[in-house]
């Protein structure tokens, strides 16, 4: 294996980690050498994910965790440290865009939900893995924002507010943790997982022809290489970036 591609050794934690772009980056690392953290709401969906890591050969702890809850993310770090005794990667992936029928109809428990998963969460569990990282042998951060941070749509105002501060949270955690953390961002455009399937498809190709350059929306492995460069040594002189994977999004 490529030495800047080989993760022989390694631990990385992956929130919103049993289906697409998370359950993509898990596989990926552990196809890699690495053993995998995967998080996210449902225990079930998170253990079927652990399986597919151990027929690849490495090791897999499934942890149900709700980003939003301080407390259980508490629990997500002490139990990855007790299993393994180390992070070296933490994907901040895990996220959530609900519909609403107005900005007046948006209550002040839907925007605190949306503020929990897609800010409040990778800021807490960025701040207490982050700091071990430094104290220890360092390590990398990969936050995943979206194109609703620099190209919000006006059906997505809570969201796109909380991945703009994930962009702006990367700079300033990359400042805090270095030299030896990394802290990096990846801002997907459209990717067709399972959120697409509520999505009207014959609009979505209709606008992807003139508002995306490669005209379609991305696949889930798509995320991969971007994972892989800014977590392991081929990025060893990148952090406080926000790489867009977007098709050429505008």
């Amino acid at each position: 294996m490529d030495s800047l591609f080989d993760f022989t050794g390694k631990v990385a934690v992956v929130t919103g980690g049993s289906r697409g772009l998370g359950r993509a980056m898990v596989l990926a690392f552990a196809e890699r050498g690495a053993d995998v953290v995967i998080a996210s709401r449902k225990l079930e969906a998170c253990q079927s994910v652990a399986k597919e890591v151990e027929a690849i050969g490495r090791r897999a702890l499934p942890i149900a965790c709700h980003v939003g809850h301080w407390e259980e993310l508490q629990v997500l770090a002490d139990r990855t440290y007790e299993e393994f005794d180390r992070v070296d990667i933490l994907v901040n992936n895990a996220g959530m865009s609900p519909l609403y029928p107005s900005l007046s109809a948006v209550s002040e428990e839907l925007f605190d939900k949306v503020v929990g998963v897609n800010l409040k969460g990778p800021y807490r569990l960025s701040a207490i893995i982050g700091e071990r990282m430094a104290q220890g042998e360092g390590g990398s951060i990969i936050n995943i924002s979206s194109t609703a941070a620099v190209h919000p749509s006006p059906d997505s105002e809570p969201y796109g507010a909380c991945k703009a501060g994930i962009n702006s949270l990367t700079l300033s955690l990359a400042h805090a943790f270095g030299p030896k953390v990394r802290v990096n961002c990846i801002q997907p455009g459209p990717f067709l997982t399972d959120i697409s399937k509520a999505w009207d498809m014959e609009g979505f190709n209709r606008r992807a022809k003139t508002n995306i350059a490669l005209q379609r929306g991305g696949e889930a492995d798509e995320v991969v290489g971007a994972a892989l460069y800014l977590a392991g040594p081929s990025g060893s002189y990148t952090t406080g970036a926000v790489i867009a994977i977007d098709g050429g999004s505008r």
